[in-house]
């Protein structure tokens, strides 16, 4: 099994006023030459963003693009709609970026931060039509069992939300002293592990919140939470 570990404090970290980022990978301004992907993800960005504010509109494109509000709420605007649409705490959204398409996000709260994650994943197929969908995920769905909440094109088995890429993104959260293991679902791949937040010891490796560890050339890894723990798993083609 190979390891590669990502402390919290080891992040690049930017502060912008209205934004407060960390970046697990080399992200604008901040550049680390260990640290430019994890297999096919390029990107996942831990983002704190004021009431009001967020990202004027920007382009994108041939990336599949995954945000997961963690609290708060999100409101996005793309140039394949013409209304802002609003993604909840509890939903999740991708968008295919394909030929390109512009678009903007911003807190809809005029009171509250909007936490959020947002992942890159290069794709296995590109020039494709742009499109974006969102998804509700019960929490409960997720209580000491595994949630799947994006997969690939490819993947019959799982009604989540889609992308150009054999990858799967799950959440999952343990109560305390509870064991999971995890099975890969592809060859070959790589599992990017965020601690959210608790505490737990994956295959004797502590990992305390928003710690992370990359694990691969394996098929499966036990993980324990010391207390009670929200994990974000994201499986991925080592490229």
């Amino acid at each position: 099994m190979k390891k590669i570990i990502h402390k919290a404090e080891s992040r690049g970290f930017a502060d912008h006023g209205w934004l407060q980022a960390n970046h697990s990978f080399s992200f604008a301004n901040w550049f680390d030459k260990e640290r430019i992907q994890f297999g096919a993800l390029r990107v996942l960005n831990d983002d704190l963003i004021a009431p009001s504010m967020g990202f004027s509109t920007h382009p994108h494109q041939n990336m599949e693009i995954i945000t997961i509000p963690l609290s708060g709420k999100l409101k996005h605007k793309d140039n394949l709609a013409n209304e802002w649409l609003t993604v909840e705490s509890n939903e999740v959204q991708v968008m295919s970026a394909g030929t390109g398409v512009y678009h903007s996000e911003m807190n809809a709260s005029v009171n509250d931060h909007l936490s959020l994650f947002q992942l890159w994943i290069l794709p296995y197929k590109e020039g494709v039509f742009p499109r974006h969908d969102q998804k509700v995920f019960n929490s409960e769905d997720r209580k000491n069992k595994l949630q799947i909440v994006v997969s690939s094109f490819d993947d019959e088995e799982n009604s989540g939300l889609k992308i150009h890429q054999n990858a799967q993104i799950s959440r999952l959260d343990l109560e305390e002293n509870i064991e999971f293991k995890y099975q890969f679902k592809y060859n070959n791949s790589g599992v990017y592990l965020m601690n959210i937040s608790g505490k737990i010891l994956v295959d004797s490796t502590l990992l305390k919140q928003r710690d992370a560890i990359g694990l691969s050339e394996t098929s499966d890894f036990t993980i324990k939470a010391l207390e009670t723990s929200e994990l974000l798993l994201v499986e991925v083609p080592m490229l």
